[in-house]
């Protein structure tokens, strides 16, 4: 653990200090613990009954191996953009040419009509298509892969029933159908030369993007506004598809869903915080895992400290001072914890002025060796708990080394936070020290590739390569396979 920037706070809120380093430190005992509780709730999740962790199986059947070739189209649907991709994978191994635009989502069209949303992706893709392919009419069909990241089951991959709409959408009539009939008939009416080959989860496409570049990567992971993980299964380790009698040693890449790791509470170290937090979600009791190491929570479990130190605490945190602006709920993201750690300066000035700036509170010396430990103690629980599905899925595999791909804001820009999740996985997996400080770990979580546009266009590829091999296993309409590629 690191420790504070100053040793001169001042002993009353030295306690406090103290006393957040016990609620919020993970030691290896625990880490080990959670680890193996992870394991058997990810067997758990492929058996039959099912658990709290989904263990999406998600028909793509197989890692690519470099050597695909071909163009394809992707699609990656977000919360505030379209993206539109060409994917052009070359003669060269493991290497690819990318074109590709966003569109601005109309925030209109989040709360609109269902036949509104659909238009005005297809009318995207016949700009896009235009823009780089000329007349429409005289184009073959081009494959596409929708990367779309929100609740869905998928009992086959050209197919996805959605179950519950997030990230500000709210559309009547789409949850609890299939959405791919509604995107075609709209590509059909503005007559795009597309056919929808693979919908996929941009954390799949991670695991496949990652493994087309570098074949030692054998998992994808997203800690990001949200966190989850990707990789592959065999077949006959997967009780709840038993009755499709697949060959045991098939390839099948699992959307593990693993925020909702510890649902029942058996394991994960919470504290008072973490439990107002799921009380005050919209959604308590699900989710336990990703609200403790997810950027959307960690700015909020920091204010929630914050407040408590304010309001209950005899050495009162901010004393006599307006913190109306710190009572309002999630005002403060993980951008925010970021740039406190962040924060060169000795006498922790950039922090003072960010508590002055957004909050309107003037912090003192002591106030803000408290801040920046916090901080510290939220960040570092996150990386170490990330680090125990990692673990989780290489313990179940027995991957003794590989590489990991992950993505997402937290993994990206959040500071220590790769530095703190591979020390963590060093104690998890009892690794002896490195002789080289410079050596790769064992299993070692690297930056990913693009998995929503790279990983979608190639998960198109994988799935028309397979249709044309004859296994038609989770595939909807073969029918469709036959015009396109």
């Amino acid at each position: 653990m690191e420790s504070g920037s100053r040793s001169d706070a001042s002993k009353p809120l030295q306690k406090e200090i103290d006393q957040l380093e016990r609620l919020f430190s993970v030691d290896t005992a625990k880490l080990k613990e959670i680890t193996d509780q992870f394991v058997n709730e990810l067997t758990k999740g492929l058996s039959v009954e099912g658990g709290s962790i989904p263990m999406n199986p998600t028909w793509v059947m197989s890692y690519p191996t470099g050597y695909e070739t071909g163009t394809y189209l992707a699609l990656d649907m977000g919360g505030t953009n379209l993206r539109v991709c060409q994917v052009t994978l070359t003669e060269q191994k493991s290497e690819f040419d990318i074109i590709q635009s966003k569109y601005r989502l109309p925030e209109e069209l989040k709360t609109g009509d269902a036949d509104e949303l659909w238009e005005y992706i297809a009318d995207c893709l016949a700009q896009f298509i235009e823009t780089h392919h000329g007349d429409v009419t005289k184009m073959e069909t081009l494959p596409l892969g929708f990367t779309f990241s929100y609740p869905a089951t998928q009992n086959y991959i050209d197919q996805g029933v959605l179950q519950r709409w997030t990230k500000g959408f709210d559309i009547a009539g789409v949850e609890g159908q299939n959405v791919v009939p509604m995107f075609e008939a709209a590509l059909t009416q503005r007559g795009v030369p597309i056919k929808l080959t693979a919908l996929i989860n941009d954390t799949t496409g991670t695991l496949i993007a990652s493994a087309y570049t570098d074949t030692n990567m054998k998992i994808g992971c997203i800690f990001g506004t949200g966190c989850n993980a990707a990789y592959m299964e065999d077949c006959g380790s997967i009780p709840k598809l038993a009755d499709l009698n697949l060959p045991p040693d098939t390839p099948m890449a699992i959307n593990c869903e693993w925020g909702a790791f510890d649902n029942e509470n058996k394991v994960l170290p919470r504290t008072p915080y973490d439990i107002i937090i799921d009380k005050d979600s919209p959604r308590p009791g699900q989710q336990a895992f990703e609200k403790m190491i997810a950027g959307l929570y960690l700015g909020e479990i920091f204010r929630l400290v914050m407040l408590d130190l304010h309001d209950n605490h005899d050495t009162a945190l901010f004393p006599g001072q307006d913190v109306t602006a710190l009572r309002k709920p999630y005002s403060l993201d993980s951008s925010f914890l970021s740039a406190i750690e962040e924060d060169p300066f000795e006498n922790l000035q950039e922090t003072a002025d960010l508590f002055q700036s957004k909050l309107g509170i003037a912090a003192n010396g002591p106030e803000l060796d408290l801040i920046r430990r916090t901080a510290e103690l939220i960040g570092t629980r996150a990386a170490r708990l990330s680090a125990c599905g990692v673990a989780a899925i290489s313990k179940k595999k027995g991957y003794k080394t590989c590489h990991v791909g992950a993505d997402g804001s937290v993994f990206n820009k959040y500071p220590h936070f790769k530095k703190r999740g591979a020390k963590a996985l060093r104690e998890i997996l009892d690794w002896p020290e490195k002789a080289n400080p410079k050596d790769e770990d064992p299993i070692e979580i690297l930056a990913a590739e693009d998995g929503s546009g790279v990983g979608a266009a190639l998960i198109a590829a994988l799935t028309l390569e397979r249709v044309k091999a004859g296994n038609m296993h989770g595939i909807l309409h073969p029918e469709n396979f036959k015009s396109v590629g």
